[in-house]
């Protein structure tokens, strides 16, 4: 009994101590904290973790002005009941060093810029607030055992976290990329029409071509 007591891998505690915007990265990227905190005495020689995050959406509350702009995604307010649920948004897989004591592990989670994707959608809705998230830790701890032993054992299925972005720290990393900028994904036969309606224009930029697109529907 004492000898299975001895061999059982630590029971590493993680949790989120934050979640900000990279201010340096070609690419919108948010850097989640994550907390690992090993048993006393515990060695863990290293991890190799994948982190997926997935937004729940069913714990947020929207205003009149959300809910019209995600009827998209969820249909009519009325149907929600049925079709408001989870969205995935981003993972990321990271490999952590030896630690002893609790340690801080940084995790580069990429943010789609893609507005056909749903992730995107969702975001780009909301007004202001909080992004209600599923973090799921996978992956796989080497440790040291009681004679010195490397062991490798799975991360138990049930690590999952729970945690809240603020949609200002979202907005920031797509800011830092591409400020004051939205992307449009186009069909080449589309993309080939605004082109050539923006060289009979002799426009010099893709605002003033969607500019005077707009005036003419209005017209």
């Amino acid at each position: 009994m004492n000898a299975l007591a001895a061999s059982a891998p630590p029971a590493v505690r993680f949790s989120i101590a934050g979640v900000d915007a990279l201010h340096e990265s070609a690419l919108p990227t948010l850097r989640m904290r994550l907390r690992a905190e090993p048993p006393a005495g515990a060695t863990i020689l290293g991890l190799a973790l994948a982190v997926r995050v997935r937004i729940a959406a069913d714990r947020r509350r929207y205003d009149d002005a959300e809910r019209e702009r995600l009827g998209e995604l969820f249909g009519a307010p009325e149907q929600w009941t049925r079709s408001l649920g989870g969205v995935p948004w981003t993972e990321a897989s990271v490999n952590v060093p030896r630690f002893t004591s609790p340690a801080t592990i940084d995790v580069p989670l990429p943010c789609t810029y893609d507005f056909e994707v749903a992730s995107a959608k969702y975001l780009a809705a909301l007004g202001d607030g909080a992004i209600p998230v599923d973090v799921l830790l996978t992956g796989t701890m080497y440790y040291a055992a009681d004679d010195g032993r490397l062991q490798a054992v799975r991360l138990p299925w049930d690590t999952d976290l729970t945690t809240r972005v603020p949609v200002a720290t979202w907005r920031a990393a797509i800011d830092a990329a591409f400020p004051d900028a939205a992307w449009l994904r186009l069909r080449r036969g589309t993309f080939a029409a605004l082109q050539a309606y923006r060289s009979r224009h002799a426009f010099t930029s893709w605002e003033e071509t969607f500019a005077s697109l707009l005036r003419e529907g209005r017209a």
